[in-house]
């Protein structure tokens, strides 16, 4: 070390030797000097360092060293350490400790303290009851109502006049599972008797709240309507990259969303749907004054801002609903139901008649099955003609509509009358040989336009168009439906 010996540049004197000036060496003190040198010993040196000095050996001789004299002094397992041990403890000790212990109540655990009456305790003539008990209890599935009342305590009077009672509102069978009752039990004259119910109150329908109260010493029943709000529920929203995922997330609930498409797949490719385009789903909705929501089935498909705009309604039509447009024209697609069970014998065309022995026009196809075999219609349609028909013999004649007609001849039966409605695949008559005819058979024949045509070659679409009053009250209803705001109502589950 040097020591700097500048002092401020000599006080400003100097200056130009002082810079010159050499360093001076610093001076050992004296009290380091006299410093023992028995302080630079390391009684315990790291043996991990050095390994093979002198310093190493001699902390190893130390560790040694160390650990004999601890293994000497040791008294050795010959020679154990006694210690004083604590009486064991009795009587009253040993019950005050044993109420402080912890021991499981199966080994006899006890506070070690007894209760008992004494000559100042004096039992009791009677229990005092409360005047009133209030409990729930609720309506499982398969449960009675008048079981559930008697396990809640109700009397089998009681509960008998309670299922009369509430049968003038509706049937006991009608309550719906998960209903709460809300019981009132009144005091007892005595106790081996059950109480009396004072009240009862439960929601018996979604509209209707019924209460049987005690008044005069007679249950009593009361009626209390819930007023019910029916707008529909209208969501909007574009159809983004999934219909239903759009659906779903405005709020349309799951079978609502499924039936709309299902719904709008009979008129439009859903596949091919743009992500711009707009749905428009309305619900039926009930609410309630008390808050609860119930949500119906689907009332209305639309979809807007595409190349073609979908108005979609339901509507009782000859008593099936069916879908119809904006223009009351509704859609049902699908082949030609086989009328008869049998095989074809004959087919469309020319041909030498079996009967009459020479060629002409045969303008439907013939199909052989045993005589009494249904006959059904081949499409949903309306009778023209159930009766007797030369040539024919027993005819059936139905208009299926968009100009499209069936005949059904040589019947043996007519289960029809003209202005008859009639579904796909309902029996209107039996197969016969009435009629030119040379077995039993079914001759059936197709129209189009008032044109027979080749039956096996034809498959349409069955087109019904609303008219008259139908379809006054059918656009009436479309315009009040389209007068519901957006978003009306709220939401919760499904019906």
């Amino acid at each position: 070390m040097f020591l700097r010996n500048d002092h401020g540049m000599d006080l400003g004197g100097g200056g130009t030797s002082t810079l010159a000036r050499p360093p001076v060496a610093a001076t050992p003190s004296a009290a380091l000097a006299l410093r023992p040198r028995r302080f630079d010993f390391d009684p315990a040196p790291d043996l991990g360092a050095r390994i093979g000095s002198l310093t190493w050996f001699r902390g190893a001789a130390t560790c040694v060293g160390l650990c004999t004299l601890t293994w000497l002094l040791a008294p050795g397992l010959e020679n154990p350490i006694y210690g004083t041990v604590p009486a064991p403890l009795k009587g009253a000790e040993w019950e005050a400790a044993r109420a402080q212990a912890i021991r499981p109540l199966g080994q006899g655990a006890t506070t070690g303290y007894r209760v008992a009456a004494t000559r100042l305790v004096a039992p009791l003539a009677d229990t005092p009851e409360r005047p009133i008990l209030e409990s729930t209890a609720k309506l499982a599935s398969g449960d009675a109502l008048l079981g559930v009342l008697q396990r809640s305590g109700v009397g089998a009077a009681d509960a008998a006049r309670v299922g009369s009672l509430v049968t003038q509102a509706l049937a006991l069978g009608e309550i719906q599972p998960g209903t709460m009752l809300d019981l009132t039990l009144g005091r007892r004259a005595d106790k081996s008797q059950p109480r009396p119910l004072e009240k009862l109150a439960f929601r018996a329908k979604f509209d209707l709240k019924l209460e049987v109260a005690r008044g005069g010493g007679d249950l009593a029943l009361k009626q209390i309507p819930i007023a019910i709000d029916h707008t529909p529920l209208r969501i909007q929203g574009a159809i983004g990259s999934s219909l239903y995922r759009s659906a779903r997330a405005a709020g349309a609930p799951a079978k609502a969303v499924e039936a709309y498409i299902k719904t709008l797949a009979s008129r439009v490719p859903v596949s091919q749907l743009g992500s711009g385009c707009t749905f428009d789903i309305i619900v039926g909705q009930a609410r309630a004054e008390t808050g609860e929501v119930r949500l119906g089935a689907l009332m209305y498909a639309g979809l807007s801002g595409c190349a073609k705009k979908v108005q979609l309604l339901p509507w009782a039509n000859n008593g099936k609903t069916e879908w119809f447009d904006g223009s009351g024209r509704g859609n049902s697609t699908g082949m030609m139901a086989m009328p008869a069970p049998g095989r074809f014998s004959s087919s469309f065309g020319m041909r030498r008649h079996p009967i009459l022995g020479y060629v002409r026009m045969h303008r439907g196809v013939d199909i052989a099955a045993p005589w009494g075999s249904p006959v059904f219609a081949a499409s949903d349609g309306t009778v023209q003609i159930a009766g007797r028909s030369s040539g024919y013999g027993n005819l059936i004649k139905l208009n299926h509509g968009n100009g499209y007609g069936t005949g059904y001849g040589h019947l043996s039966r007519i289960l029809v009358r003209p202005g008859q409605h009639v579904r796909k695949g309902q029996q209107i008559g039996a197969v016969g040989n009435t009629g030119l005819s040379t077995g039993p058979h079914l001759h059936y024949e197709m129209y189009k336009n008032g044109v027979a045509v080749n039956p096996r070659s034809v498959s349409f679409n069955s087109m019904r168009q609303l008219s008259g009053q139908d379809l006054g009250a059918f656009k009436a209803k479309l315009s009040q439906l389209l007068a519901v705001p957006v978003g009306h109502g709220a939401q919760t589950d499904e019906d």
